[in-house]
């Protein structure tokens, strides 16, 4: 399917349930969940294209898997 035509079907399947509040509130928040789900794949995706950050990443989850890692309040971080 190309995407014009699964943009076509996406809109034809949300006409069937637009005039159920409910299930159009159920959909909404699906797609909020599906959205975030994709920006932080994105995320993850921009920084594992450097080579240093991703050495930096494998580093940090080693240092975490090994013990050495220290627990740090959130507030503290931006002191």
């Amino acid at each position: 399917m190309t995407t014009l035509e699964l943009n076509a079907e996406l809109f034809r399947q949300l006409s069937i349930i637009a005039e159920d509040e409910t299930l159009m509130t159920k959909m909404l928040k699906y797609a909020k969940k599906l959205t975030a789900k994709k920006q932080a794949m994105d995320e993850t995706e921009y920084l594992m294209s450097s080579p240093a950050m991703a050495e930096i990443i494998r580093q940090g989850q080693e240092d975490i898997k090994n013990g050495r890692g220290e627990v740090v309040k959130v507030e503290e971080l931006w002191k």
